[in-house]
């Protein structure tokens, strides 16, 4: 499983080669502290590390997780398709900061989109959650899945218009236009969590706010099989408010308010709900509040160190976040949750990434911090997880250029699908966490 390792991913200057694009940004990205700057370079080296080395060079998959700890010996098989969407945008990021030669992330990308558009299982475009890296044989009867499937694609369309390559392009128009969008909502328009071959179609939907958002973006974007228009406005918008706070939210973990717009920039635009990105706003300072709240019984819990999602524990993996309390939280620290959030509230999330890699020590590994840990409990996690250092990576990218929400947008299917969603370019007012008042709800939620 190992390519160039971690010694060969050093920076280089590759930042200039995409020129002075960043800064035509629509918002200007946050000027960090060049200690906080160094932090952030060295995590998405380590994180692109991760996606390098753990992934097969053969098929491109990459491994749904490893030990960080033994990360030359772990010998893991089991991919994830999500994990591996990550993983190609890691390509990207891995190019423009010179981690990686150009023509090394070029072959991967070819590789992998060669292996998924030729030989990965799929059931008409949908892929299956977890895959053998090696052999790409579906494992542990994992579903057919919607939401994996779309993580997938939105790391395709990211490669096709960074690398702006014709063998690439091809093989992206290739798997990204047979995925039919119209058989999964073909008796709903709330789409199903996915389908399995011995049962058909499982019986939860998207219904409502979370992580899918990209999904039906995508499903709009469609240029072969789009959703109907309505599909947009089938999912519930719940309203939750803390504080005096006001925002659309769900009874899950933070990753909820992430995953989508690590592609999609939702900056200065909004539907006719809400502004989804003053709405992460929100619901991230809500959650750090929720956890410095908690500090009277977890006292590690305070303005340097806060974050729960859904993550590992000293117990196995746990669905847990808040407020409201979600999950038996036990004082676990889940670095992706700040890592997560850089891109929306830069200055708390990377205090808190500071302290954790200036504080604890045992929470940093050959690929940057690991998933988990507690400190009460004196436990660290051995492990990091695809999905939560791909998260991380790609927050810190766009929080210091908005090189990731810069290249995805350029995509025809990205562009088509917020406009048929109803999405109109308009000047918020931007909140600080220190003036998030119901005023900031009025103007980002409707």
């Amino acid at each position: 499983m190992k390519g160039l390792g971690c010694a060969a991913l050093t920076s280089l200057p590759g930042l200039a080669a995409w020129g002075e694009s960043a800064g035509k940004a629509t918002n200007p990205a946050p000027t960090f502290a060049p200690e906080d700057d160094q932090l952030l370079d060295e995590l998405e080296r380590l994180s692109c590390c991760f996606f390098w080395e753990q992934a097969s060079p053969q098929t491109g998959l990459v491994k749904d997780r490893c030990n960080a700890r033994k990360a030359s010996t772990d010998n893991s098989l089991v991919a994830s398709i999500a994990a591996t969407g990550f993983g190609l945008t890691a390509l990207c990021i891995g190019d423009l900061r010179g981690f990686i030669s150009h023509s090394d992330a070029r072959n991967r990308v070819i590789t992998t989109l060669r292996f998924l558009s030729e030989k990965l299982a799929h059931h008409r475009g949908f892929f299956y959650h977890f895959a053998d890296i090696n052999t790409g044989e579906r494992v542990w009867d994992s579903e057919v899945s919607s939401v994996d499937t779309a993580i997938l694609l939105c790391g395709i369309l990211s490669c096709r218009t960074h690398f702006r390559d014709t063998d690439i392009t091809l093989l992206a128009h290739a798997i990204t236009n047979r995925v039919e969008w119209t058989w999964l909502s073909e008796d709903t328009t709330l789409l199903p969590h996915g389908w399995r071959p011995e049962i058909g179609f499982l019986p939860y939907r998207w219904d409502y706010y979370n992580e899918m958002m990209m999904m039906y973006l995508l499903g709009l974007g469609s240029p072969t099989y789009p959703l109907r228009p309505e599909a947009w406005d089938a999912w519930k918008r719940t309203p939750f408010e803390y504080e005096g706070m006001r925002y659309i939210g769900s009874f899950a973990p933070l990753f909820v308010h992430q995953y989508s717009q690590a592609w999609f920039d939702f900056r200065n635009k909004r539907d006719k709900y809400a502004d989804y990105f003053l709405n992460s706003v929100t619901a991230t300072e809500v959650h750090r509040r929720f956890c410095i709240e908690l500090a009277g019984t977890f006292p590690h819990y305070s303005p340097e160190l806060w974050g729960i999602t859904a993550s590992d524990s000293d117990h196995g993996y746990v669905i847990w976040g808040g407020p409201p309390s979600v999950g038996q939280i036990d004082g676990t620290i889940a670095p992706a949750a700040a890592g997560g959030s850089l891109a929306f509230v830069p200055e708390e999330a990377v205090r808190v990434l500071r302290t954790i890699r200036h504080r604890y020590p045992k929470a940093w590994s050959s690929y940057a911090f690991v998933d988990a840990f507690n400190p009460a409990k004196n436990w660290y996690d051995s492990d990091v997880v695809g999905i939560d250092t791909g998260i991380t990576m790609i927050m810190a990218e766009n929080a210091r250029s908005g090189y990731i929400w810069k290249i995805f947008m350029e995509n025809p299917e990205a562009q088509r699908g917020m406009e048929r969603a109803g999405f109109k370019s308009y000047q918020p007012v931007i909140p600080t966490p220190s003036v998030l008042t119901s005023s900031v709800g009025a103007n980002s939620v409707r």
